[in-house]
C-alpha cells in the first residue's frame, strides 16, 4: 500500500463508503449553490413580472431603480457563487479525493 495516510489499510467497501460520502457532499454543496442561484434569478424575474411598482421604485436621488439594482445583483450572484464553489472544492473536495486516491493499493 502507498504511504501511511490516515485510513490506510481500509478494505474496498470502506473506501467506497468514503468515496460515496465525498460525492454526496459535493452534490449537497452544488445543490445548495444552485438553489441559491435559482432563488436569486427567478426572484428577480418574478419581481419584475409581478411587482412592477416595486421594481420601478427610484433610489439614489431618483437616478436608479430597484429593478436595475436587483438585475445587477442577479448578474453578480453567478460569479460569486462560482467562486464560493471553487474555493470549497480546492480546500475541501480535492484534498478529500487526493486522500482517497493515496489510500488505494497499487494495482487497483
Amino acid at each position: 500500500m502507498r504511504g501511511t495516510v490516515a485510513g490506510a489499510g481500509k478494505n474496498d467497501a470502506e473506501r467506497r463508503t468514503d468515496l460515496s460520502r465525498v460525492i454526496a457532499r459535493r452534490w449537497r454543496v452544488g445543490g445548495v449553490l444552485t438553489a441559491l442561484m435559482m432563488v436569486g434569478y427567478f426572484g428577480f424575474v418574478l419581481i419584475v413580472a409581478f411587482a412592477k411598482p416595486l421594481a420601478a421604485t427610484l433610489l439614489a436621488g431618483e437616478r436608479i431603480s430597484v429593478g436595475i439594482l436587483l438585475g445587477a445583483g442577479a448578474i453578480v450572484l453567478a460569479p460569486v457563487l462560482t467562486a464560493i464553489y471553487v474555493r470549497w472544492a480546492n480546500r475541501v473536495h480535492d484534498p478529500a479525493i487526493a486522500a482517497l486516491r493515496a489510500n488505494v493499493p497499487d494495482g487497483e
